[in-house]
């Protein structure tokens, strides 16, 4: 599966998704671009899955007819994210095109 971290995705989050191609926003010169830009510049370059950690996305987005599956972790800490990897994988794993999805991140 073809991955893009948002801004603000713990980069070492990548290293845990074996068997996936994950890039980040900022690598690919899209830090700057609004969600809806994001979303629509991933979508044209194939991406299957936005993992992000904009609570507000859904609520400040269309996300109907995207093609692109979203996973939002409900945590920007790296530790608290590195104790739930095994879930973030499962929902990665399983996770259909156009798809929203919030992980909770147990403390």
């Amino acid at each position: 599966m073809k991955i893009l971290f948002d801004q603000g995705t713990p980069v070492p989050l990548r290293r845990s998704l074996l068997g996936h191609d994950v890039d980040t926003a900022y690598e690919r010169g899209w830090s700057e671009l609004a969600n809806g830009d994001l979303l629509d510049m991933a979508e044209r370059e194939g991406y299957d899955l936005l993992v992000t950690t904009d609570r507000n996305l859904r609520y400040q987005q269309n996300l109907a007819n995207r093609q692109i599956a979203i996973v939002v972790l409900l945590s920007t800490s790296w530790p608290r994210i590195q104790q739930n990897v095994d879930v973030i994988q499962n929902v990665i794993d399983t996770i259909v095109p156009g798809a929203y999805h919030e992980v909770e991140i147990a403390s």
